[in-house]
């Protein structure tokens, strides 16, 4: 019997996108490789918002070459997307299939294992590999890629939005992935009955503009009118949302929050996310963002007068073009006063094809200033998420427990805002539990469950 690997790159739509691939496959007879070597086919699902990114997925592919040389290798997702000539050029790639036809991806990769006619692949001159991408997205159907909850998985991603109207002057994601599209109401409530019928417990809810979700539906619904339905008509334990930009949370969706984030289990995760990239006013007028510091600091403290304990997490990027010492230390300052738990930090990185592909080339921030700057914010924000966590010592929090890490005693388990607890029991992994908070340490916190799961 054939095996696969899928290798994820980026956030967790694209995650999403691989588990519901890798469903595929098995759906239609391979199994997962246990390891590189004993791989038939590799899907590489690429990510391609910084030259860091596409590195990684060129980097794997020669790791491929050197462990498994005779394994076929399908590449896809935004890296063969945004460059599908560049991917095809690489050395053992043998198909790619760009987030246009994404749905085709397991297809492709069965053809290349039964030596199938490749009918329908726009092959390129003097280049090997079997190319599929539409720059229009004309063949694209998000409810192709069918969603995918794994029995040995936990907290899966249900991916109900694609693509981004959006332009920030640094952003190749409306090249990479197309315009916003959306899941219908329907089929998202369908596919988390399934969920919890087959026993899952926490369920995250992503897209690449999720909060944008509902608005290309005819008629058009609301964000929040999808949260609301996978919570009341469902069923589902607990939902977690994942990145939300700022002016997307409205009223209503801070209402839901205000309803179902309460109680000793609470179903809907005190856990928000919402992307930041810079605290300078300046900066995000150039970076073409929607908001204003002010706008972003006004979302926080409502978020947090709703939930004093939640995990307030943002996306910043540090130098960006023209990001003087100045500007810095206005965002630096920003940062450091609003109640943020933890940060996703990463340099800017200038994609062709942007407007800020030029300003980089007109005004570039030193490689060493940037990596100052970097230093400075994750030290911020070892303070601020070491005293986030000390202020659980001895509480009592919900969680549900994961797959045990390798090598590792004991149980890893994620509260619902988003603490990683190392528990001393051997536990099965997906019950929602209580969980006592014995210790806090510099690597996170460890505890005690309760001996019976809730449910």
């Amino acid at each position: 019997m054939a095996e696969y690997h899928v290798e994820n790159f980026g956030c967790r739509a694209s995650r999403s996108d691989g588990e519901a691939i890798a469903a595929t496959l098995r759906l239609r007879g391979l199994e997962p490789a246990a390891n590189m070597a004993g791989a038939d086919v590799f899907i590489l699902n690429t990510c391609s918002v910084t030259e860091e990114a596409d590195r990684s997925a060129r980097a794997f592919l020669r790791r491929i070459r050197r462990e498994n040389p005779a394994a076929r290798v399908v590449v896809t997702g935004c890296y063969a997307q945004r460059s599908a000539a560049e991917v095809a050029a690489l050395a053992g790639v043998d198909a790619v299939v760009g987030n246009s036809h994404k749905a085709f991806v397991a297809e492709t990769a069965l053809g290349l294992l039964s030596n199938a006619d490749m009918a329908g692949f726009v092959p390129l001159q003097r280049l090997t590999a079997a190319i599929q991408v539409d720059e229009s997205f004309a063949h694209s159907e998000l409810a192709a890629l069918p969603f995918a909850a794994d029995a040995r998985q936990t907290r899966p991603n249900l991916k109900a939005q694609d693509g981004c109207d959006n332009r920030c002057s640094f952003c190749i994601i409306p090249t990479t992935r197309g315009p916003g599209r959306s899941v219908g109401l329907e089929q998202c409530v369908e596919d988390t009955r399934r969920f919890v019928k087959a026993g899952g417990r926490e369920l995250v809810l992503s897209g690449i503009n999720l909060g944008r979700w509902g608005r290309d539906l005819q008629p058009p619904h609301r964000f929040e009118d999808l949260v609301a339905a996978l919570l009341e008509q469902c069923g589902l334990p607990r939902l977690r949302l994942s990145s939300v930009e700022p002016m997307d949370w409205t009223a209503g969706l801070l209402e839901l929050f205000r309803e179902y984030a309460a109680g000793e289990h609470p179903r809907l995760a005190r856990h928000a996310h919402l992307p930041l990239q810079s605290g300078s006013d300046a900066i995000l007028r150039r970076m073409h963002r929607r908001y204003r510091p002010w706008h972003y600091a006004e979302r926080l403290a409502q978020i947090r007068e709703i939930m004093p304990q939640a995990a307030i997490g943002a996306d910043v990027m540090v130098g960006f073009p023209g990001e003087t010492d100045e500007l810095f230390a206005e965002s630096y300052r920003f940062i450091e006063a609003q109640p943020f738990t933890y940060l996703h930090l990463f340099p800017f990185s200038a994609r062709p094809g942007t407007l800020a592909w030029e300003l980089h080339r007109e005004k570039p921030v030193p490689a060493m200033a940037v990596k100052e700057r970097m230093a400075a914010l994750r030290g911020l924000m070892e303070r601020k998420s070491l005293t986030f966590r000390k202020g659980f010592a001895g509480q009592r929090l919900s969680a549900v427990t994961l797959q045990p890490d390798e090598g590792r005693d004991g149980t890893p388990a994620l509260t619902d805002n988003f603490l990683k607890v190392m528990l001393d029991d051997e536990m099965a992994a997906n019950a929602l539990i209580h969980v006592e908070v014995t210790a806090v340490t510099e690597a996170g916190l460890r505890g005690v469950a309760e001996a019976v799961p809730v449910s």
